[in-house]
């Protein structure tokens, strides 16, 4: 390890190296400090002359003509001179700061690194690992993205999953650029730590730079065994927050009942930014165990604590928080008729009174938003979605949904049955608030947002998402689709990936700007099922322009498209490499 050092500054320079300086430069480097150097490099010697040129005043020739100008250094003519004056002591004195670090003691030897039992890299997957993580160390061209060949950076999360799938570990030599990439980029650090494993923590305590590795997860070396509680116990005592944090996780996981025990031990004197994490923790695998302990975090000093405490318990459909909800919301919500038929009618709320209040209505509405607007939303998106049904006669949530909603409410109302589904994981609901896939947003029955129905679309299961949105870019093209796309699982169901290419297919025949399009291809290049590759190089031509498209956006098409094929070539072959031997 390198011995670390104790600077120490000597009482003169050392002779050789004020040799090489003029007499008059040697002395200003003995009467100009370092901190001075420093000001007068960054304002310049004419703003801020060297304080022993400007002390000394102008030399005179004989006959009294000055040899120098002020902001000069003697022995140096004009202000270049003066420039190289500064830069010379400026060396001499990093050469006096480097002479004088001594070694201080030496530190203990770390332990040695902890064995990795997973199977190593096959060849040709470690060469293909040290050339994606030079590709990201390398310095990135100016201007927007051009060329055939695939971004090799934002293949390395679909390498490291692939490499985690499998079960193998990171090569030794890899770990410090492996450790730098998941610093730079937080989207890589699961799947980098999973990938770096025990000897990757073990490294990374020994920089600094690497310590946010050493929050760890469940599965890190650096937990203590969940079956010896004086070694939890001490660690939850004495850890760092991020340690105890991982910690919690992992005694959760491993029983929900002791994550709880744990946490009431210090929870009275955990400071409220610590308690709002550890509270929040608690959505991995919440459960009706948990309802005491939430019921008694209504009453916490902070209000961010007792929000997080109210959804949590909303999210548990049989709460008494819930009930109390639910209550307040059928008071509010109701069947009504309309001259055609039946509706539904709204009263909100005149008041948030302090009941309320402590079960986590937030009385104070955001900037331009209604008080009772405010009030009602929160009311029915922390009400059990099952209450509904019983209340308009049995119908069901699709025919609920489709009722037309009185007195201008339909949107407040909507968009907490959409917040009330996501929150309780409800995929009836989901799908009747998302409507047909060919229906507009602005038309249809939940939201129009296409965030909000991002969240909607995670909570059906995967192939019917993939499906749901394959058919919406069907209808309505990729101009909305971003979002949405994000979602899906990947890579994408041939249905979705097929959906995908003929829309941008479609956009480029009709001369449409390629550049609004490069979100959705580079999407494309990372989800597109490899296997696609081949179909697609028929694309790859550019074709001749319309008379209306953008000039020279064929060419564009013709580029992106062989980098999706390049892209989609190179990632099978990754996959290939890291495929077990047979």
């Amino acid at each position: 390890m390198p011995r670390t050092t104790t600077p120490i500054t000597p009482a003169t320079p050392t002779k050789t190296a004020t040799a090489a300086l003029s007499v008059p430069t040697a002395g200003l480097l003995t009467a100009t400090p370092w901190e001075e150097l420093v000001t007068s490099a960054l304002l310049g010697t004419d703003r801020r002359p060297l304080a022993a040129a400007s002390d000394s005043g102008p030399q005179s020739e004989p006959g009294g003509t000055p040899s120098t100008m002020p902001g000069e250094v003697p022995g140096q003519a004009g202000p270049d001179g003066a420039a190289a004056a500064l830069l010379n002591a400026a060396a001499l004195h990093t050469v006096r700061r480097r002479a004088g670090l001594l070694p201080a003691p030496a530190a203990p030897r770390p332990g040695p690194a902890p064995a990795d039992p997973r199977q190593p890299l096959p060849g040709a997957a470690r060469s293909r690992l040290e050339r994606l993580l030079a590709d990201r160390a390398a310095p990135s061209g100016s201007g927007g993205r051009r060329g055939t060949a695939p971004d090799l950076t934002e293949l390395i999360p679909q390498w490291l999953a692939t490499a985690n799938l499998h079960g193998y570990r990171a090569p030794d030599a890899a770990l410090p650029a492996l450790l730098d990439a998941a610093r730079a980029r937080t989207d890589l650090r699961p799947q980098a730590l999973a990938f770096a494993g025990p000897r990757g923590l073990w490294l990374a305590g020994l920089n600094p730079e690497w310590k946010f590795a050493l929050r760890g997860s469940s599965g890190t070396s650096l937990l203590p065994d969940m079956t010896d509680p004086e070694a939890v116990h001490r660690l939850w005592e004495e850890g760092l927050f991020a340690e105890r944090v991982a910690l919690l996780t992992a005694v959760r996981a491993h029983e929900a009942g002791a994550a709880l025990a744990l946490l009431a031990t210090t929870w009275a004197t955990e400071r409220a930014e610590d308690r709002l994490m550890f509270v929040d923790s608690l959505r991995t695998g919440l459960s009706g165990a948990d309802e005491a302990f939430l019921e008694e975090a209504l009453a916490d000093r902070s209000r961010n604590v007792r929000a997080t405490a109210a959804e949590l318990l909303s999210a548990l459909p049989e709460s008494a928080l819930a009930r109390r909800m639910a209550d307040r919301a059928l008071s509010c919500v109701s069947p009504g008729l309309t001259g055609t038929g039946p509706s539904v009618a709204v009263e909100a709320p005149h008041e948030c009174d302090a009941a309320m209040q402590r079960d986590g209505v937030v009385a104070l509405p955001p900037s331009g938003r209604g008080e009772r607007s405010w009030w009602l939303g929160q009311l029915v998106e922390s009400s059990p979605l099952a209450i509904w049904p019983a209340r308009f006669g049995g119908r069901e949530a699709r025919e609920i949904v489709a009722l037309p909603v009185a007195d201008g409410w339909s949107e407040e109302l909507h968009a907490a049955w959409c917040r009330a589904a996501v929150r309780q994981r409800d995929p009836e609901w989901a799908r009747a608030l998302l409507g047909s896939p060919s229906t507009p947003p602005s038309n249809g029955p939940g939201t129009a947002s296409l965030a909000e129905r991002s969240k909607l679309l995670i909570v059906l299961p995967a192939a019917e998402r993939a499906g749901w949105v394959a058919e919406f870019i069907a209808a309505h093209g990729l101009s909305e689709a971003f979002q949405l796309l994000g979602v899906c699982p990947t890579p994408w169901a041939e249905p979705l990936g097929r959906s995908v290419v003929d829309a941008l297919d479609i956009a480029r025949d009709a001369g449409s700007y390629p550049w609004s399009f490069s979100g959705v291809m580079g999407l494309a290049e990372r989800c597109l099922n490899p296997a696609a590759a081949d179909r697609l190089e028929v694309l790859t031509t550019t074709p001749d322009e319309p008379a209306d498209a953008s000039p020279g956006a064929n060419g564009y098409w013709s580029e992106a498209f062989q980098r999706l094929v390049s892209t989609l070539r190179l990632r099978a072959a990754m996959d290939a490499e890291l495929a077990p031997a047979r």
